[in-house]
């Protein structure tokens, strides 16, 4: 626990230069590109219009989601898939990426994952602007719901952060780690709820699948963008993910102080 105090404090103390790290990181990033940001807007959309035709007409024949069009239910599971699908990868190479700076400079190195989810999450609420404007244009509305996007950012910022921890710490002393985050982010975009409905799977495997806690943070932005419920109504699964959460900060936060002082050795 003493760890994930140290780790917490770091973040706090060392916000103002996550954010600047962040700001830099999404510059360099688009620096070459005449439309600069803007593709970070185009890339999820034309994914998504292809998620949608194929998914949409092509399996489910244009048929919604307990009444809801599936371009609506589609576009509230990917807006936060496309975060987590970049976040937990970039992240959790962030360290080793960069050991050349960290050996060369004087800051907290747990600020490494910070700055780079920090400037994911620049580009994810900006595509969730434009989401959300998609959908006032096209009828679906802003309702109470929506006072609940702030605590699921949060949970997903909370939930990368945790797990980037973990990650960026055993990546950088076994390379190989990035290739399994690489491997099994391509299998839950298939076995977390994004691009089909779990409804005709039995009660037990629907269970089984709610262990995966990205499965709470995509229901939960569906809740809050389409109206369909509040987070306090699943008090137990709330619970569930929080705790899972707690478990991955304590083990990435002690990981992180017991090997980060070797971090330069793994040049």
């Amino acid at each position: 626990m003493n760890a994930t105090i140290t780790v917490l404090r770091e973040q706090v103390k060392s916000f103002y230069l996550i954010q600047r790290l962040s700001l830099y990181q999404l510059k360099i990033t688009n620096n070459n590109n005449y439309l600069g940001m803007l593709w970070e807007i185009i890339n999820p959309l034309i994914q998504l219009s292809i998620y949608w035709f194929v998914f949409g007409f092509g399996i489910r024949g244009g048929k919604g989601v307990d009444g809801v069009p599936f371009v609506y239910w589609l576009s509230a599971g990917l807006l936060v898939w496309f975060f987590l699908n970049a976040a937990i990868p970039q992240s959790s190479k962030s360290i080793y990426t960069r050991l050349g700076i960290i050996s060369k400079m004087n800051f907290p190195m747990s600020v490494i994952p910070s700055h780079v989810i920090l400037s994911l999450l620049y580009q994810h609420l900006a595509l969730l602007a434009v989401i959300t404007i998609g959908f006032l244009l096209t009828g679906q509305g802003i309702s109470l719901y929506y006072l609940q996007l702030p605590y699921y950012i949060f949970a997903a910022v909370m939930f990368v952060f945790s797990l980037s921890l973990i990650t960026s710490t055993l990546t950088t002393v076994v390379r190989d780690i990035q290739m399994i985050v690489q491997s099994v982010m391509r299998m839950m975009l298939y076995l977390t709820p994004i691009l089909w409905t779990p409804e005709k799977f039995s009660p037990k495997l629907q269970m089984l699948m709610k262990l995966n806690p990205m499965y709470y943070i995509v229901e939960g932005y569906r809740y809050a963008l389409l109206g369909t419920g509040w987070f306090f109504e699943e008090g137990t699964y709330t619970l569930y993910f929080w705790a899972v959460v707690l478990v991955m900060l304590c083990i990435g936060s002690a990981l992180h102080i017991k090997f980060r002082r070797y971090f330069v050795d793994y040049l």
